[in-house]
This record gives C-alpha cells, structure tokens and sequence, in this order.
C-alpha cells in the first residue's frame, strides 16, 4: 500500500502555494469564540489554521467573486495551512466531462491565491459521474474518485504540523441506485488502522470529513434518515486510547460545535456559500472557521468573510446575479 502521509511542507499535487498579496483583515468582534479544556504548554508551539467547507464553486452567481472574498478574508489573517471541508466544487455528480473538469480547473486556479498551504477533502459534489443522468457511466476513467485523484491526489491522507497529526477521510461511495452514501471503505480503515500504529498515542489528532461523523440536524429538524457517516463509530473505536481532539465536518452548511464526553471535541463548519450563493442556509451565515493552537490547546472563531453584504449590495445596486 502506498505511503500516504505527508510532512507539514504539504508535497502532494493538491497542496497551492502563491505569492501574491492581500490586505490584513481583522476579525469582527462579535466573531464566535469557544475555549478548550487542556493544559497550556509553550506558546512557542503555537499555530494558526483555516477550515473552509462546502466552496461550491462555479461561474455563476457570482460565486468566484464570493470565493475571492474568502481568500482574500483568510490571507489578511496568515494562517499557518488550509483545510477544506469538501464540496470544492458544484457539481460533477451529473457527469458531463468538459463541464466538470472546467469547474475543477476554476478551483484550482482560484486557490493558488491562497498564500499557504491547501489540504483538500472530498465531498459529493466532487464525485464525477456517479448520477443516472451522467453521460459518463462507471467505465470513465474519472467515475467517481478519478477526477478528483487526477487533480488533487489521494482522497485520504494524513500530515504532521508542529506536533498535531491531521488526518484527511473520504467519507464517500456509491450506492447501486447511483446516489452517494456517506461510509469510510474497508480499504481506507485499514489504511488508517497503519496511520495510527505510527502515531504516539499522546500525539493531538484532528480528523476531517465531509460527511459528519457526529451531528445533531435530524435530531433537531426531525428529518428523516441520517446526516452522518453510517460506520464513523468504526473510526472512534480504532481512535479509543489517543489524543483525539478535533472532527472538522462539512456538508450540512450549518454552524455546529459539541465536546463529547471530555474525549473530543467536533465542529461542522458552516459553508463559504451558503445556500447555493443565494444567501444563508439553516439561517447560518457564510463563513469559515479559523482555529488558535496553543501546546495541547485550541480556540476557534466563525468568521464571515462578507459574502451576504456584498450579495445584498449586488442586488440592491440592481446588478443581476452571474454577471458579476
């Protein structure tokens, strides 16, 4: 099985690097803030990332300007890395190769404007082709996760950063009517079972995913079914005896913190578009989150990077939307 973790310089296909430059932004004062329970430790080990989920990225609705937005928002606050939450894209679900790979290549060309690292998480929107209607069928050598692997690399990975292991999951596979289901595969849990025999068990780990390992939508909204990853016990078992501190989740475009029975602690981090680019969903703002490591330790703010200001502006002007 091929090596799949990676040191924090972040060598892999899907990592950006740019120079180019952007103002310093401050964070709001009304910007969320939620502590943690540990012990402090040297202040020299400290370090800053951003989680940005659900990006939906595509020319219309603005949306790259959207995007910008939120780059823009991230760099002014220098965070050591990146984290996306998935989604990147909307949508190559429904196939259509040229299409699909344009919104991909949008993506790609977008983000090299962040100026520090980029880890990617797959979503299901990154799927290519797995829908009935696709005009590409499971023969292409995108279907599914090819695309995303041509593109980005591997779908599941792990890294190191100044003593904190992250681990990335793909938390996506096909069901045999051709709609997604939210599952970590056999061969990635065994993948992760050889990640973690490497690990010091008093090593911090996050984990992040699309689909939420832990969530409270449906017990909230009364929906049926689940919005959750349907064997995410399986990861916590395999993660009973080490220093899990964080999930980072997406998917749900809602805004979402818990601390589990002071073992872990999950965020669901809200979404860079809202509702599709048409303002907020589940009455969350867009936004993303940044998170403060301290030795053992970490502080997070929601922060808005100003898409619903600049949208409500955009329309009261009487710009049309997708012309901007």
């Amino acid at each position: 099985m091929k090596d799949r973790n990676k040191d924090g310089l972040g060598r892999r296909s899907f990592l950006f690097r740019t120079g180019l430059a952007a103002a310093a932004v401050p964070f709001l004062s009304n910007s969320c803030r939620q502590g943690t329970l540990g012990t402090k430790t040297d202040a020299g080990d400290s370090f800053e990332f951003a989680f940005l989920t659900d990006i939906h990225i595509k020319p219309e609705m603005n949306a790259p300007k959207g995007f910008q937005m939120a780059i823009d928002k991230v760099n002014g606050l220098n965070p050591d890395f990146v984290i996306t939450g998935g989604d990147l894209v909307y949508d190559v679900m429904r196939g259509n190769f040229e299409k699909s790979e344009s919104l991909f290549s949008l993506y790609k060309d977008m983000s090299k404007g962040f100026e520090m690292p980029v880890y990617n998480c797959i979503g299901n929107h990154d799927l290519f082709g797995i829908y009935e209607e696709s005009p590409e069928g499971p023969d292409h050598p995108d279907y599914k996760y090819g695309m995303w692997e041509r593109h980005f690399g591997d779908t599941y990975y792990s890294f190191d950063h100044k003593g904190w292991h992250f681990i990335t999951l793909n938390s996506l596979d096909v069901t045999e009517s051709k709609r997604y289901k939210g599952v970590f595969h056999k061969e990635q849990l065994q993948w992760l079972a050889e990640d973690l025999n490497k690990v010091d068990k008093a090593t911090p780990i996050v984990i992040t995913t699309h689909i939420p390992m832990i969530c409270a939508y449906s017990q909230l909204n009364g929906s049926e079914g689940s919005r959750t990853v349907s064997n995410g016990f399986e990861v916590f078992r395999m993660l009973e005896g080490y220093n899990l501190k964080l999930v980072l989740q997406g998917h749900i475009h809602w805004k979402e913190y818990g601390f589990v029975n002071d073992r872990f602690h999950f965020l669901t981090g809200g979404s860079i578009a809202g509702n599709g680019w048409k303002g907020r969903r589940h009455n969350t703002k867009e936004g993303f989150m940044k998170i403060k490591v301290q030795g053992d330790d970490f502080t997070w703010e929601y922060v808005d990077h100003g898409w619903e200001n600049e949208r409500l502006k955009t329309a009261n002007t009487g710009i049309e939307v997708g012309q901007g």
